[in-house]
């Protein structure tokens, strides 16, 4: 369905409309859950009176200075991560085209556990693993720049710069005394516990800049999924359009992971459930932002309150969902 305001015309797909419906309530409804539940149970009616500071000094204690950031987190963190995979993966036009699989989230990692090891504080360590994703990108896209960058050279190429990269941090685990060990093998699992606003801003500030230039380049990289002599031939600029969408992506993911640690499969596995619900021919990528915000938020939920009162980091929930997704993708492709 095509809408035409001016100049401009746009095309609606009503299943996709009524699938982020779904997904904006779905958000809705786990953001209120996590605000709501808990040791401490809040009203929902009371939980805006928390947030504006017109609550019980308890309530606005639970609901405004600890849950609320962690829970905003979560949805900018999941948003972040499910946009960075559907840009890689229809870059690379594969559904293993993710930043944990292509080595961006390992060097990430890499930055974090050199910035534990050596006595940083959380803001070096976010800044740690921002610089390790960046370092990683520019590495893969180096190796794998052959006059331009094929999307299954871009996989391979980051499929083994990620093995190295994991060599790598293993390497300085070992070497690191056991309380540092202990700290990032606590970072590298992945968790919203503890999140403040001042892990909550930055990435609003990322995805408040980085929105508006994937929407840009959204139609171009539609182009690009079928090839880059067809997407020559309709006049896309084909390798200013994949370095702005390669940029990106990695700072999409650089973000997430300094604000969170190295939560994985949620960039692997959002695109492609927001794929399958919308029926769409390739990654959409405002779907595949709020699947990533409900995915994360949701395991972020059942962590804490699944085997309550033992809290279990949201890295060890989105392992489980991916890993089970994974095996299910690739069990369908061998038929």
């Amino acid at each position: 369905m095509n809408v035409r305001v001016g100049a401009w015309s746009v095309r609606l797909a009503p299943r996709a409309l009524l699938v982020t419906a779904i997904l904006v309530v779905a958000g809705f409804g786990v953001t209120v859950a996590a605000l709501s539940t808990g040791e401490f149970t809040v009203p929902v009616p009371d939980i805006l009176d928390a947030l504006f500071g017109q609550g019980t000094p308890v309530a606005e204690l639970i609901v405004g200075k600890l849950r609320a950031p962690r829970v905003v987190t979560g949805l900018l963190v999941g948003a972040a991560f499910g946009l960075s995979g559907a840009i890689f993966q229809s870059l690379t036009r594969n559904p293993l085209g993710s930043p944990d699989f292509i080595g961006f989230t390992a060097g990430a990692s890499t930055g974090g556990i050199v910035a534990v090891v050596t006595g940083g504080s959380a803001m070096m360590i976010a800044g740690g693993a921002l610089a390790g994703c960046v370092a990683a990108a520019v590495l893969v896209y180096a190796l794998a720049y052959r006059g331009g960058v094929q999307g299954y050279r871009l996989v391979l190429v980051g499929i083994g710069a990620n093995a190295l990269l994991l060599a790598v941090n293993s390497y300085l685990l070992t070497r690191a005394n056991i309380n540092d060990a202990a700290t990032a093998g606590a970072w590298l699992t992945g968790s919203l516990s503890g999140r403040g606003w001042d892990h909550a801003v930055p990435v609003a500030l990322a995805l408040a800049v980085l929105l508006p230039l994937c929407a840009y380049i959204a139609r171009p990289m539609r182009m690009l999924e079928m090839g880059d002599d067809a997407a020559k031939a309709m006049g896309i600029r084909v390798e200013p359009v994949r370095a702005a969408a390669i940029t990106a992506g990695v700072l999409l993911a650089g973000v997430a992971t300094a604000a969170a640690g190295p939560v994985i499969f949620v960039a692997l596995a959002a695109p492609q459930l927001a794929r399958r619900l919308t029926r769409s021919p390739g990654v959409t990528m405002g779907a595949s932002a709020l699947m990533g915000a409900v995915l994360l938020t949701g395991a972020d939920l059942a962590a804490q309150r699944v085997l309550a009162p033992t809290q279990l980091p949201v890295g060890v929930l989105t392992a489980a969902i991916g890993g089970t997704y994974l095996v299910l993708l690739l069990r369908k492709d061998r038929h």
